[in-house]
């Protein structure tokens, strides 16, 4: 075999970092008991796309890696972490244009509670369970202005 970094079909082959910070999505993505479509519907990609995210085939833009990180409640500096432990979260030195902000990393107790529902929800196998609780909860809600 040659040093040739192309793969056996003339494919680069993913860079060490990219499958590091895939492996990392998927970590996370699992802990919180997340499907790869969950993720890719809230994200608004293809799940296949998810896959190669988390192989590291796919290199995720900078907007993107946001956007997964607020989405799975991580710091960005998660996805470059060694180890199996999450990242401490630190707070960020907010400058003016932040001042009054929620940082970014940090979940409100809503926030929270609507990503265990979630999780929970997604558990529910039984597609009419999954229906009546969407009733319920929607019946528990203050109706909202023109959303139905």
């Amino acid at each position: 075999m040659s040093d040739n970094p192309e793969g056996s079909i003339g494919r680069p082959r993913p860079d060490a970092r990219d499958v590091h910070v895939g492996a990392r999505l998927r970590e996370r993505r699992m802990r919180l008991g997340m499907s790869q479509e969950h993720l890719a519907e809230s994200v608004g990609v293809s799940f296949q796309q998810i896959q190669k995210y988390e192989r590291g085939v796919n290199r995720m833009g900078a907007s993107r890696l946001y956007e997964l990180a607020r989405v799975l409640g991580v710091p960005l500096d998660f996805f470059y972490a060694r180890g199996d432990g999450d990242v401490p979260r630190t707070r960020p030195s907010l400058g003016w244009a932040e001042a009054g902000q929620e940082p970014f990393g940090e979940m409100s107790e809503t926030q929270r509670e609507a990503q265990e529902l979630a999780h929970a929800f997604s558990r529910i196998t039984d597609k009419q369970v999954r229906r009546r609780v969407l009733d319920l909860v929607k019946t528990l809600a203050p109706a909202s202005n023109g959303d139905e």
